[in-house]
């Protein structure tokens, strides 16, 4: 009797220690649901913190996100140094709303290779059941290229290092990819943009790129000579076209909307807004980007603060721009507080600006603000950015207004 006691107790025993090592297992989180006890860090392809229900992590290998997998993204996958980070066309990554560390960086000496076709884009979007703009962060290249802030910097998000003296550097492609409800913020002046370019150097292949629906800007350049082309942001809260620290590359095709009924917005949005350096006007590389083919179409009833800004000593060649407040059918339309504006406070625009441009619709093309003497030429029959060319996008984000008709 006594030996039967002794079993049931030691039996008894047992069971609690189980029960608090279940426990001790249960490590679920936010970022990682599962709860299982991981490193963070991905260095194959066989790494079990590889996750596809609890994706984040440093990737210190070559990893591939498949298409024939849903990712979810749960908080920030960065990819170190001779890392690379291909993302098969097809693939559709969700990203976990409403937190601040939930983003895609590309560090220096890292590669990116996302490269969707028309027909099979990348998508990376939120996962809310209603999602909308700063759901999640955005995706984030740094690269070793020259900046005008010192020889490198910081980013403002993140806090990943960016700069060099390498124009060329490449940080990977990226062809035919979507990002969706991007912008969380971190306090007032600390936000993510859909597209970050921090660095980037001109051996690095940006295409085809759609930002919808961000809470912060469509793309942004710190530095860099990166040339990006076909590039469309749909309802960025703040600027469609955002750059600053020294940007020389090229930019081909650029195409901005603000649609009817988009009404939330920053208090000061544009359609580009350009710096070089607000601390030193003057400060090399100045940023110097040439934009042929442009699109900046304002179709919400709010009002723009402008639709070009240059100023701080950015200088700029727009060719072939078209700028148009022109309202849905039935609808009110909105206005711009100025036209083309290349003044500041911390300084203007540089005076090698060269802007061709028409305006239509319910813009006044005589307001422009132009002190420093740049080149501006309002004509009329520019056509812009061929609106076709983003066909292939039209699925996720609808038809874009005809201009032209």
């Amino acid at each position: 009797m006594k030996k039967f006691k002794f079993y049931l107790t030691s039996m008894a025993i047992a069971a609690i220690f189980a029960a608090c090592s279940d426990d001790d297992d249960n490590n679920s989180t936010p970022d990682n649901p599962n709860g299982e006890v991981r490193d963070e860090i991905i260095a194959s392809q066989d790494d079990p913190d590889l996750d596809p229900e609890a994706l984040f992590g440093d990737v210190t290998g070559n990893v591939t996100l498949s298409a024939d997998t849903e990712w979810n993204l749960t908080g920030a996958l960065e990819v170190k140094e001779n890392a690379t980070l291909t993302i098969e066309p097809g693939t559709v990554i969700r990203a976990a709303a409403g937190g601040t560390d939930v983003y895609i960086a590309i560090e220096q000496g890292a590669k990116i290779d996302a490269q969707g076709t028309a027909t099979e884009p990348i998508l990376i979007t939120s996962a809310a059941a209603n999602p909308r703009s700063g759901d999640w962060g955005g995706l984030m290249l740094a690269g070793y290229a020259p900046i005008n802030t010192g020889d490198t910097a910081e980013t403002e998000v993140a806090g990943i290092t960016y700069g060099g003296n390498d124009a060329a550097d490449n940080s990977g492609k990226i062809n035919y990819l979507i990002l969706e409800y991007t912008g969380a913020r971190i306090g007032g002046e600390q936000e993510f943009n859909g597209l970050t370019l921090y660095g980037v150097g001109n051996g690095t292949s940006v295409k085809n790129i759609v930002i919808n629906n961000g809470d912060d800007d469509g793309i942004e350049w710190f530095g860099g000579t990166v040339n990006v082309e076909n590039a469309l942001v749909i309802n960025a809260k703040d600027d469609w076209f955002d750059w600053t620290e020294g940007w020389n590359g090229e930019g081909t095709n650029f195409y901005g909307l603000r649609r009817v009924g988009f009404n939330d917005v920053t208090e000061d949005p544009r359609g580009i807004e350009a710096d070089n350096n607000s601390n030193n006007n003057d400060a090399s590389p100045r940023s110097n980007p040439t934009i042929t083919n442009l699109t900046l179409h304002h179709q919400s009833t709010i009002t723009m603060a402008d639709m070009i800004k240059i100023r701080r000593g950015s200088s700029v060649t727009i060719n072939n721009g078209l700028v148009a407040i022109v309202a849905a059918e039935g609808e009110d339309a909105g206005e711009a507080s100025d036209f083309i504006d290349l003044t500041d406070g911390s300084g203007p625009a540089s005076s090698m600006t060269e802007i061709n441009v028409s305006a239509i619709g319910d813009i006044d093309a005589t307001d422009i603000k132009n002190e420093v003497g740049a080149t501006i030429n309002v004509t009329p029959g520019n056509t812009g950015t061929d609106k076709s060319i983003f066909d292939w996008a039209t699925q996720w984000v609808g038809e874009l207004p005809n201009l032209m008709e």
